[in-house]
């Protein structure tokens, strides 16, 4: 049924994207909000209570309501359910407007164009890159947008589908994402903003909850690409970035494809702003071995990760016979 799903969400989402400003967004970010507001009280232990609401409840609900459902009518009825959490969670089109904006714009000569572009995404200072730059930083940002919004997603699907949670997995994963994105920007905000410790929670727990999927993701990069590679520059340049995690995802694209990451990373444009960008501040110091970065690699990343997902489906193909058969 995990296969099924995901198949099926991944297809609807590719047909008709959702739309950023949906009502299930609009949900969740109100609800974080509010759990922000009235829990946080500056103590690590209410930093701990707001990630537990803002998180495991919604997860919790996800499973509660996919056993229910699994009680009122049986499988077709979770099969709904999971495809629906799926695509609310996972999906490349979340995303992909932006990096096909920017290589269109590269493409087709217009530098300012793209700069603009990465600018209004990411919410930082790109009037001053150069092409190279730009082309690096647009791939770093949507690679850890693919794992974000797919691979990691598919990644806790997959492990709470065992004990048949799946829904739940999406929803926990992609909640402790969230929390992390939105308190951070909250921290440098004027209005309102939230406690250091709510922060810091927030971190602790996306560092350990990400853990197993970046790893997850980076083995799938050196499988679909260059294998040795990918692996070597994983082991020896991973350590140096300042997001472990981050810096395992970023070390075996750079190794599967053969392209040089990695660099200092871009300031926001704003105060209020700060750590909204995928990845920002979590950037090596210097570049990982490799070619520089051109607009020929764009190609290469958009091959590599829809083998990435031909990959997963492939895993998953192999459980499902495996399970019927045994």
């Amino acid at each position: 049924m995990a296969l099924f799903a995901i198949v099926i969400a991944l297809l609807l989402e590719q047909v008709r994207p959702l739309a950023p400003h949906n009502p299930a967004a609009a949900g969740l970010h109100g609800w974080v909000r509010a759990v922000g507001r009235g829990v946080d009280a500056g103590g690590e232990q209410h930093g701990w209570l707001a990630w537990a609401l803002a998180v495991v409840l919604p997860a919790l609900v996800a499973a509660g309501v996919h056993g229910l459902l699994g009680w009122l009518g049986g499988w077709p009825l979770q099969l709904l359910w999971s495809v629906f959490i799926l695509y609310l969670t996972l999906g490349f089109r979340q995303f992909s407007h932006h990096f096909t904006g920017i290589r269109d714009a590269l493409e087709a000569g217009d530098e300012n164009r793209a700069r603009t572009l990465l600018a209004r995404w990411q919410q930082v200072d790109a009037a001053a890159l150069p092409r190279s730059e730009i082309v690096r930083h647009v791939i770093e940002y949507s690679v850890l947008a693919a794992h974000r919004h797919v691979f990691g997603v598919l990644a806790w699907f997959c492990v709470l589908a065992v004990p048949g949670l799946g829904p739940a997995g999406a929803v926990f994963y992609r909640n402790a994402e969230y929390v992390l994105r939105y308190w951070r920007r909250k921290a440098q905000a004027a209005d309102q903003p939230v406690s250091p410790a709510l922060v810091q929670v927030a971190e602790r727990a996306w560092r350990a909850v990400d853990w197993l999927p970046a790893r997850c993701t980076a083995l799938g990069f050196a499988i679909v690409g260059s294998f040795e590679d990918a692996v070597d520059v994983w082991r020896s340049h991973a350590a140096r970035f300042a997001d472990a995690n981050d810096g395992v995802v970023l070390a075996a694209t750079a190794g599967a494809l053969g392209v040089r990451l990695g660099g200092a990373a871009l300031k926001p444009l704003a105060r209020d702003q700060a750590g909204q960008a995928a990845g920002a501040g979590a950037l090596a110091a210097e570049g990982l071995p490799g070619k520089p970065p051109t607009t020929a690699h764009f190609s290469q990343v958009v091959g590599l990760l829809w083998r990435m997902v031909a990959l997963w489906l492939l895993l998953l193909v192999l459980l499902t016979l495996a399970r019927v058969m045994g």
